[in-house]
């Protein structure tokens, strides 16, 4: 399937205000990936700790996952909200069950899982967003199933938003087990990406993270999500 990345030429149309004929990378949000950032993400330990404030981690390891959608059990309206711990440090995420109850309901079935414990943001455009949870550390991965929620058509992804990514062939509303965290204050993407949630607490670790990606994308250093918890009320 193909790559699970941004194209950023729907912010570059709107600021020069030409039309890209025949362009061939017209994945918004991919599942990213090339042998290059296989590699990159397989690398073992980083040292931008210290001048970073997050952690020196350990890269984890690729691994192959196969689940089946998970029944639904939540509750549209029901408050939920996600707690990710990450080796920069914590921030939280309210759950937009009312809007998104297919799409919250698996990522919080994910969560309780373990599935996005130990896993890495794959992906960091700054000034964009911060992209994670693929266990392949590739952007190719998933967890073996989909689920498709259209979000609301008038859905804007402003800093703090929380979406799930897909490929451009895939249908609107599309996703696996990939997100991102929109960082800058306006993504300008089409309403395509189902929506999750939007960060409710420790926008301030989102940030730092967010400005620790490199001009292909990458992160300087590993970013892992040390455990993913679900709080109910």
């Amino acid at each position: 399937m193909g790559d699970r990345k941004i194209d950023q030429r729907w912010i570059i149309l709107a600021v020069f205000g030409v039309s890209i004929v025949g362009v061939v990378a017209a994945i918004l949000f991919s599942r990213g990936g090339s042998d290059s950032a296989s590699s990159d993400s397989s690398t073992a330990k980083t040292s931008a700790g210290g001048a970073s404030g997050c952690k020196e981690v350990e890269a984890p390891e690729p691994k192959h996952v196969s689940l089946k959608a998970p029944p639904q059990t939540v509750k549209p309206g029901e408050k939920l909200t996600a707690v990710v711990e990450t080796s920069c440090g914590t921030f939280d995420i309210a759950l937009n069950t009312k809007e998104a109850p297919t799409t919250t309901n698996s990522f919080a079935y994910l969560a309780e899982e373990g599935f996005y414990d130990g896993l890495d943001f794959h992906r960091i455009v700054p000034g964009f967003v911060i992209q994670g949870g693929d266990p392949l550390g590739t952007g190719l991965g998933g967890p073996g199933y989909k689920v498709v929620e259209k979000p609301p058509s008038n859905v804007s992804y402003t800093k703090g938003v929380v979406a799930m990514a897909k490929s451009s062939a895939e249908a609107p509303g599309t996703s696996g087990s990939q997100f991102y965290v929109v960082t800058g204050a306006d993504a300008g993407l089409p309403p395509e990406y189902a929506l999750v949630g939007k960060v409710s607490k420790g926008l301030s670790v989102v940030e730092t993270i967010g400005e620790l990606g490199t001009a292909a994308e990458k992160p300087k250093q590993t970013i892992l999500i040390e455990q993913m918890t679900i709080e109910k009320g």
